[in-house]
Order: C-alpha cells, then structure tokens, then sequence
C-alpha cells in the first residue's frame, strides 16, 4: 500500500525551484565569465554560455521564475495552515540522534512528517535563497539608470551575493549526499510520484502515520 506523503503542489514547487535555481548557477557562473575563458571544450548547444547577454537575460528569467514559485510557495501553505516542515525545538540534537542510528544501524527515534534534518535543511535553503534573492534585487536596483550606489556597498552586494551561492551549492551537494544512507532512498518515490510504501512511513514516521490513522478514524465516525 502507498501513501500520499508530497501533493502535487509540493512536488511542482519542488522541481520548479530546483530547476531554476541549478539555471541560475550556471547563467551566474556565466557572467562572471568562467565558460569564455576556461571552458576548452564547449559541449554542442552551450556556446550560448559564453555570452554575457544571453546569461544575464536567462538569468533574470530564472529568477522570476523562482520569485514566483517562492510566493506561491508561501502563500499556499499560509493559507492551508500546512507548517509541519518549519523547524522545531530540538532539531538539531534528534538529528544527530538519527544520523547515529543510521551509522551504527540502530532504530530510529519516532518521527513525524519530516525527518528533523529535513526541517533543518528547509531552514538553511529558506536562509541562503533569501539571501542570494534579496541581494539579487540589490544588484539589479543598482543597474537602473539614475539610482546613485556607493562602491562600498556594491562590493558588499556582490560579495554576499555569491557567499549565498555558495551555500546553495554546498546545501545541494548535502541534499543530495543525504542519499548515500538507504532509508533516505525509500523517500525518493515522494518526490516524482507523491507516494511512498506504508511500511516506510510505520517504521520511520510513526507519529504521523498515528495522526493519519486518527484522521481516518475520525472520518469514518
């Protein structure tokens, strides 16, 4: 048996912000410009990356494209009180808890929905995407004609704009290295197809799958 564990919105909302975000690294890398000046061999299709125009044009697509997830994003949950992945008090310490399990091969501690790491990790990519999008308006303000900005604060602009890019590579990298332990792999399925197996939910989210199963109680009282 299967259960609905990401909606269809939560996997859009997903693969949309991913997308544009891995877009907006390699049009940012673009400008700077790495391609036209290291890459030696260009692959079929990606000379379009050596030109400072293009990228800047993509890359400001791509953000609004993330701008725009990110509101739906908030605003969807907002509205439908849903805030069962914002961090908790204790995260940190039952993560470290259930990394240990995993590394020693123990059972695991109850969790809920999300796994605390999870909710930590929403948490980093919540910080370092405002980060990286609040300076990227800074930057693009600064460009319109008329508009005075100090070299002080430019140089600062840019230089926290890339520390934030930075962080979102090494949270991908994380996310992704996250992986390499197999009870991570079984919530894999929930992000292409929504569901995962009812076993995996008992065994490492039980105390939601109890509030599902009071759910269905209720609804058949």
């Amino acid at each position: 048996m299967k259960i609905l564990r990401q909606s269809l919105s939560n996997r859009i909302v997903h693969w949309v912000s991913a997308i544009s975000i891995l877009m907006l690294i390699i049009t940012g890398f673009g400008q700077m410009p790495l391609y036209g000046r290291y890459l030696v061999v260009q692959p079929p299709g990606t000379r379009w990356l050596t030109s400072y125009e293009i990228t800047l044009y993509m890359h400001y697509i791509f953000a609004a494209v993330l701008l725009f997830i990110i509101f739906y994003h908030l605003a969807y949950h907002f509205l439908r009180k849903e805030f069962h992945i914002l961090p908790k008090k204790g995260d940190l310490k039952a993560s470290f808890e259930i990394i240990k399990a995993m590394i020693l091969r123990r059972p695991e501690p109850a969790s809920e929905k999300y796994l605390p790491e999870q909710r930590l990790a929403y948490a980093y990519f919540a910080f370092a995407i405002a980060m990286v999008v609040i300076t990227g308006i800074f930057k693009v303000i600064k460009n319109i004609q008329g508009v005075n900005v100090s070299n002080s604060l430019i140089l600062w602009g840019a230089q926290l704009h890339n520390l934030a890019t930075m962080l979102i590579i090494l949270g991908i990298i994380m996310h992704l290295a996250a992986f390499a332990f197999k009870a991570n792999r079984k919530m894999l399925s929930g992000m292409f197809t929504g569901y995962v197996n009812k076993e995996y939910v008992q065994e490492r989210h039980s105390i939601w799958y109890h509030e599902l199963e009071g759910q269905e109680e209720k609804k058949e009282n």
